[in-house]
């Protein structure tokens, strides 16, 4: 129901108000004359009847073609307030009749009707007839309607209709005031209309329908039912919204928070203390509404049309009845604010008594006092709406974010990096949330300026016309610095993305960086990126500078130009009209203090809209890639017809062509060929993940995938491998035991309900695969695509899981496998042989073997590494299974314990301290002294801070000391004779006025020069203290956390901590400064002021407990979203393959709801406590005006009293000024506390040792001994290597073997110093490597590591990036690393891009990059930690060629999983439980048959040859 907004004071008032002006015969404006308003008033009752009218007809028209549904609708339960609301528009109607007949009578009695009296009958007759229309659709209609409130635009109207009730009644008072005759009946009709509009506005708030008898089954589920929940039992209650079942009086006090307090006021708040949300407040409730209009605005193209400015309407839609009430209630605020300028003039004459205002001083009083609670009341309410709309707003953008993030293209995703993608949703959404507050301050700055000038219109005349020039003036000042930052604040978030997606990769890939001693240089380039931002920062926060010296001297400008104007027009200055200007000019700071901030908030949010809608635009997977069928509608599982797919969508270079071949249901296709032929690229066109150029993909059935590089989330292990199914035990059994991963559980501290680390951290990479792997079957889905999953795990799980998993659970299935191994070949039913991104051969492996050279190639491979096995004799295979479980079980006994546990922190008797991910921590109580000193002196020793307190304190004694003098220098009235001349009394506040404003400028630039240079100190030690950070830390923090700080911590930092330190301090000094003035009129004044005071404090101090608790989960709640979002973005591909995306999406709004929670409540806490603030400092300002309206006249000088009550007109807001800024900055300065918290993060030993005596060429011979090594990852855990003593001879090779968990990679990160030893040392050329320093040792050694890693930048910058070889040399390593010919290919050849991840080189590719870094190098010593793994064994060979050309002298040290890999090793060393079984040659080794190490070459050569 569109309603009109329009309540006409009442008829008669406007007749007496025209008749004179005020006491200076100031004409009245147009809109204050009877014939507008009452024109007005018509129209809009007018409009009301024709909307209820119509209301009324479509009812009927429904009722007549729908009759049994409408009857039917009218049982259930009773509405509450139904009755008291139809009876009170009963009675305005009713009232609305007598006036008009009363109206009629009066302008009928006399000489005819003339234009005034027609136009109020009107609006007589219209009341009537819109009220009793509405009293008839209550009573009769609205009852069958079954609605569960009030219609929205009904309860907007009742609203309003309050607020233009209480203006008359202030109309009223005032005209009383000045002395003309109010009719009987306007009063009459003013108490009527107020009484009835309250108890509307009370039955709009607290009326809805009764709990009826059918049970609410379906919202109880979603939570989307306001009464479901009233007939439940209490554990509901708990999740229930404090807020959605609050009573009136209780919602108008903010009340309904006060058991939240009290909570966290006894006790240290958790999350599970702090209620739930409304439904509407929630995601669930949002994002339906928001996502249906912004498809109706923007189409339904994928929201390729979306706009910020859809965007933003879409937003407004969604949340329309937060923006209307807001605006009404800023409406209330902005009118009551000028109740008190407007009636100080009167207020001065009173006290200088002036015969017309003799008997009107408590009149005076209660005027003000009703005029601040108006003020008090409404500002909070305000605030509060605006912020639930806020936090609505960014619910609702987020989620739509996360939606699009999990739909887009490879293209789209090459695009945008995480790092931007992740800066949308935590600093974009945040920001967009942020500008409820702003957004009334559009239209309400035209508002207050024009009820400004109205106000010194009637006291100044048309000197106000100079005003109104000065405010134009002030307003247009700021263009130009606004552009300015617009334009910064754009770079600036462009810098910030690119700084973030290099910190998010160098965190990925942190133990690469360790393990190269390159950790240092890649801080430097963070640094360097951080300097390019803090470029745009500082132009940034200068240019604020310039906006906030224009604003805050913007009032004092005002004021010096219209009281210049006033002498040149010869105007005379009373004392009583300089207070009532300079009041004025004080309420006009509000909009003219805030229109920067509002025009640099546009400016950014306009700049996040644009970059969350461009986000929405991007291009999402075609959803008919893939022709998808339901599961048995066909006997073809996977068909690929004419296939031609490019990652790079460009026909020229597709990267699969001519693809043709099917699988029937239950087949298995292996598929394999050399390092980027295109085996993944294959599975990916099965997904619809590649984009298609051309050809056709039908499957049929559901799907599971696990991909070549493990996804794994943060979470338990149970929930990775249930993956949202339900637990079924016995299956689950099943499972584990297929994937080999019952005894890996069983040593585990919490089995399966250990807490992976962030990407898997603390699993070995075969452990994630066989996670991987649990979860695809898990699923029972129909189609089963594996891209090489065994490559990760040992000859021996590889086995297991292909014959448990391929050949066993998976039977009945069809199985696409890509794999290296040649020997998981002959199993298949079809072997699709890749080359060049074609399918080179097909068919089974007897059939192909012959047929062409590309499979024969692989196979000869494969054949070659086994020649050195030829001589074994295999047939002791009987004994085998007994003692190679034993070795199984021995060698998974430490096998995750060492790496979970890595860094429990705490005793094991505390449940969670075994975990390796610890819950955030976050400080308890108050924040730390300690912290704002630390904040306070970083820059410059805290020298500058005194400088900002004495300019502030100049500028508050020299704006008191002009306003002091021009109420002391000009006259109280036109007969008194002035102390000094005009010009004297002009000049001298001019003077003063220009001193303040310097200050003011002197204080914004030293403010920001110490904002910069202690956000730049932040910055740079935390980000010190991260890189020194020993592996240990970045293993159990999930990157999330520390992404946190680096952004949103930081932008806090960088933008908002100074402001708000200064401000405390600001707001502290011109509250003392209040006071003062107040206390020279009246110094009783303190008998209130005190205790008012000490009771302001107690409930800051009571409150402060739960904000600070509130805040803090805030901060913690806000991490798991970013990195879920992160998680998701990684494994989209997985989580569509599995068609999971709505469980994602419903984790995320669970996770949106959890931050939405602290956030909401902490909203509604600081509301509570500024009410209360409210409410003393209006008594504090009650009491002062009752001492000077009861003083005998003459006592005091009434100007000076006057200028009492003008500043005192300002103490409830600066007094809640006061404390809502001490708590925020104590909210804000966690941000703080949290980038000081990793300030303090124990350091690495040091990188380099002053008295090094090591030579140029160390290490020269290359020889290791491992003396005695004991090594555990914890002081409380147990050890993991136990008394290993070796020697590794220089120059030699040394294969290492050993099970899963036997100490393999323990030993290489020892030796490395990733964990120290904790008894006995490692000496390299017989120094102890414990000895030097950290970069020393990892520089001169050298690692190809078991996940290959590549860095966003160039093939150059990924091979050098520490630039110390020419480009010869470079292309020399990649000759050798046979990658030479695949760059040459490419157009920029070394200046080739890499994308981040090195997603666009194959994991095949990588692994030979990392072969290349290690060619370049040359160390003497060469670590190998199952570096082969993810290359086909064609490639494999090639690369032991080239390590045994190139490394000939070399000591090398092979971790491998290949048994061939180590067959040609001068030496091998078996591991088992950390304890060195077995060390010879391979040859020694291999003769006695009884050695484990033979039986595992037995098992691998059995496993290869079985087939």
């Amino acid at each position: 129901m569109a309603l009109a907004a329009a309540a006409a004071p009442s008829p008669s008032l406007f007749a007496a108000m025209a008749a004179s002006g005020r006491d200076d015969d100031v004409p009245p404006l147009f809109f204050l004359r009877p014939v507008f308003l009452h024109g007005v008033c018509a129209a809009a009752h007018l409009l009301v009847a024709v909307a209820v009218a119509g209301r009324m007809v479509a009812f009927c028209w429904c009722r007549r073609g729908k009759d049994g549904e409408v009857r039917g609708g009218g049982g259930g339960g009773g509405f509450r307030w139904h009755g008291v609301a139809a009876s009170a528009t009963w009675v305005l109607g009713a009232f609305g009749l007598v006036l008009a007949a009363y109206e009629g009578y009066l302008g009928g009695g006399g000489a005819g009707w003339s234009r005034d009296a027609l136009v109020e009958e009107a609006d007589a007759a219209a009341r009537a007839v819109a009220w009793l229309l509405l009293a008839a659709y209550l009573q009769f209609w609205f009852g069958r309607r079954r609605k569960e409130r009030f219609p929205a635009p009904l309860r907007l109207w009742w609203a309003l209709f309050l607020l233009l009730s209480v203006l008359a009644v202030a109309v009223h008072v005032v005209t009383s005031l000045d002395g003309l005759p109010v009719p009987a009946h306007s009063w009459a009709l003013d108490a009527v209309s107020v009484l009835a509009a309250i108890v509307l506005l009370l039955a709009g708030f607290l009326g809805k329908r009764e709990p009826g008898g059918s049970a609410i089954e379906e919202p109880l589920l979603n939570g989307a039912s306001e009464t479901a929940g009233e007939n439940n039992s209490s554990n509901c209650a708990a999740d229930a919204s404090m807020f959605t079942g609050a009573g009136f009086l209780s919602v108008l006090t903010f009340s309904w928070m006060g058991p939240l307090l009290a909570v966290g006021h006894r006790k240290t708040l958790d999350l599970d203390d702090v209620p739930g949300l409304d439904p509407g407040d929630s995601v669930a409730g949002l994002l339906p509404s928001f996502k249906t209009n912004l498809e109706a605005l923007a189409g339904d193209d994928s929201g390729r049309k979306v706009t910020a400015f859809k965007l933003t309407k879409a937003l407004v839609r969604t949340v329309w009845w937060h923006v209307a009430v807001t605006a009404l209630y800023a409406l209330v605020y902005n009118v009551a604010t000028y109740v008190g300028p407007y009636l100080i003039d009167s207020l001065v004459q009173y006290l200088n008594g002036d015969e017309r205002y003799a008997s009107k001083g408590q009149l005076l009083v209660l005027a003000f006092i009703v005029a601040k609670v108006f003020e008090c009341l409404s500002q909070r309410h305000w605030f509060f709406r605006l912020q639930q709309a806020g936090i609505r707003a960014r619910s609702a953008l987020v989620a739509v974010v996360y939606q699009k993030g999990l739909v887009l293209s490879s293209q789209s995703r090459q695009s945008r990096t995480s790092g931007e993608m992740i800066n949308i949703i935590s600093v974009d959404a945040d920001r967009v949330g942020l500008f409820s507050w702003y957004m009334h301050d559009l239209w309400l700055v035209p508002l207050q300026v024009g009820m400004a000038l109205f106000i010194l219109y009637s006291t100044l005349g048309l000197a106000s016309l100079a005003a109104l020039g000065a405010t134009v003036v002030v307003m247009l000042a700021n263009v130009p610095p606004g552009q300015m930052q617009e334009k910064f604040q754009q770079k600036l978030m462009d810098c910030k993305d690119v700084r973030m997606k290099a910190t998010s990769e160098i965190l990925r890939n942190m133990r690469i960086l360790k393990l190269q001693g390159w950790e240092m240089k890649f801080l430097s380039k963070i640094i360097d990126l951080r300097k390019t931002e803090t470029n745009w920062l500082k132009k940034y926060l200068y240019t604020s500078t310039i906006v906030t010296f224009v604003f805050w001297g913007a009032p004092t400008f005002v004021a010096v130009v219209t009281f210049v104007a006033c002498m040149l027009m010869g105007i005379p200055l009373e004392s009583g009209k300089v207070l009532s200007a300079l009041a004025t000019f004080r309420v006009l700071q509000e909009p003219i203090y805030n229109l920067p901030d509002t025009i640099s908030m546009l400016i950014q949010t306009k700049v996040s809209l644009d970059r969350i809608a461009s986000f929405l635009c991007l291009e999402e997977l075609p959803t008919d890639a893939v022709q998808k069928l339901p599961s048995g509608s066909s006997d073809v599982a996977i068909e690929v017809r004419n296939g031609c797919f490019s990652w790079d969508a460009s026909p020229e270079v597709p990267t699969l062509k001519d693809l043709n071949f099917q699988a029937r249901r239950g087949t298995r296709i292996a598929v394999c060929g050399t390092v980027g032929s295109g085996k993944s690229s294959l599975l990916s066109c099965i997904l619809g993940e590649i984009p298609k150029l051309s050809g056709e993909v039908k499957t049929c059935g559901t799907m599971a995938y696990v991909s070549q590089s493990a996804w794994i989330q943060s979470g338990k292990i149970q929930d990775n491998i249930l993956f949202g199914k339900q637990m079924d035990n016995e299956k689950y059994d099943r499972v584990l035991e297929s994937c080999s991963l019952k005894k890996d559980l069983e040593i585990l501290p919490f089995g399966d309900q250990t807490v992976i680390g962030e990407r898997g951290i603390n699993l070995s990479g075969g452990q994630k695969q066989r996670i991987q792997i649990a979860r695809a079957l898990y699923q029972d889905a129909d189609i089963y695509l594996f891209d090489d999953p065994f490559s990760a795990v040992d000859a021996h799980t590889g086995s297991h899981l292909f014959k448990e998993c391929l050949l066993g659970a998976l039977a009945s299935k069809t199985v696409v496998y890509v794999t290296h191994q040649i020997e998981f070949l002959p199993a298949a039913d079809l072997i699709l042989v890749m080359k060049g991104g074609r399918i080179a051969q097909a068919g089974k492996y007897d059939k192909i073997l012959g047929s062409g050279e590309e499979f024969m190639e692989l196979v000869d491979a494969h054949k070659d590494a086994l020649t050195a096995l030829d001589a074994i004799d295999v047939t002791n295979g009987g004994n085998e299974a007994s003692s190679s479980s034993k070795i199984a079980s021995l060698a998974r006994s430490a096998s995750v314990e060492k790496k979970d546990k890595q860094n429990g922190k705490e005793d094991d008797a505390n449940a969670q301290s075994g975990q390796l991910v610890q819950e955030e921590e976050r400080e308890k109580g108050r924040v730390g002294f300690w912290v704002y000193w630390k904040y306070l002196t970083l820059a410059y020793r805290g020298a500058l801070v005194p400088f900002i307190l004495l300019a502030q304190i100049l500028f508050q004694v020299l704006q008191i000391g002009s306003n002091y003098w021009m109420a002391w220098a000009a006259p109280v009235s036109k007969d008194v004779e002035p102390p000094v001349s005009m010009s004297t009394l002009i000049y001298v506040y001019v003077a003063l006025a220009f001193g303040s404003s310097l200050c003011i400028l002197v204080r914004a630039l030293i403010l920001v020069t110490a904002a910069y240079k202690t956000a730049t100190l932040l910055f740079n030690k935390m980000h010190v203290s991260i890189f020194r950070a020993p592996m240990s830390f970045f293993d159990s923090t999930p990157s999330g956390r520390i992404l946190n700080r680096a952004s949103t911590d930081q932008s806090e930092v960088d933008t908002n901590i100074a402001y708000q330190m200064g401000s405390v301090a600001f707001s502290i000094i011109q509250l003392v400064g209040i006071i003062a003035v107040m206390s020279q009129v009246a110094w009783q004044v303190f008998v209130v002021f005190i205790p008012v005071i000490a009771a302001c404090f107690y409930y800051q101090r009571y409150y402060i407990d739960t904000a600070r608790e509130l805040q803090r989960l805030v901060g913690v709640c806000k991490a798991p979203i970013i990195q879920h979002f992160a998680e998701s973005i990684t494994g989209s591909t997985t989580i569509r393959s599995f068609g999971k995306e709505n469980q994602f999406v419903s984790t995320n709004s669970h996770l949106m709801d959890a931050f939405s929670r602290p956030k909401f409540y902490n909203a509604a806490a600081m509301e509570w406590l500024c009410f209360r603030l409210d409410f003393l400092s209006s008594l504090t300002f009650a009491f002062s005006l009752i001492f000077l309206v009861n003083l005998p006249t003459g006592l005091i000088d009434p100007g000076i009293s006057g200028l009492a009550v003008t500043y005192g007109l300002n103490l409830n807001m600066l007094q809640a000024w006061v404390v809502w800024s001490m708590c925020n900055l104590e909210n804000k300065i966690i941000s703080v506390e949290r980038i000081l918290q990793y300030m303090g993060i124990p350091a690495e030993p040091p990188l380099s040792v002053q008295d090094d005596k090591l030579t140029q060429d160390w290490p020269s011979e290359g020889e290791i001994v491992l003396n005695n090594l004991h090594v555990r990852y914890a002081p409380h855990l147990p050890f993991v290597l136990k008394g290993l003593t070796v020697i590794f001879p220089g120059g030699m090779k040394t294969g290492i073997v050993g099970r899963t968990g036997s100490g393999k990679s323990t030993l290489i990160q020892a030796l490395f110093r990733i964990v120290d030893p904790t008894i006995g040392q490692i000496l390299v050329d017989s120094i102890d490597i414990c000895t030097i320093g950290l970069h020393d040792l990892r520089s001169r050694l050298s690692i190809i590591p078991q996940e290959p890693t590549m860095f966003e930048g160039t093939v150059r910058s990924n091979l050098d990036p520490l630039g110390e070889y020419t480009d010869s040399q470079i292309w020399e390593a990649l000759d050798c690393c046979q990658l030479g010919d695949e760059v040459r290919r490419k157009e920029l050849q070394l200046d080739s891009p890499v994308i981040e991840n090195g997603e666009n080189w194959s994991v095949g590719q990588r692994q030979l990059v990392c072969l290349g870094r290690v060619i370049l190098k040359r160390s003497k010593i060469l670590v190998l930690d199952e570096a082969t793994a993810s290359v086909d064994t064609a490639t494999d060979n090639l690369i032991q060629k080239t390590l045994r050309q190139q490394f000939s002298d070399a000591t090398v040290i092979t971790i491998a999983h290949r048994i061939t890999s180590v067959l040609d090793s001068d030496m091998v060393l078996l591991l088992d439980n950390g304890v060195a079984v077995e060390r010879d040659t391979p040859t020694r080794l291999l003769e006695d048959k009884s050695s484990l190490f033979s039986k595992l070459v037995a098992e691998y050569t059995m496993r290869s040859t079985h087939t």
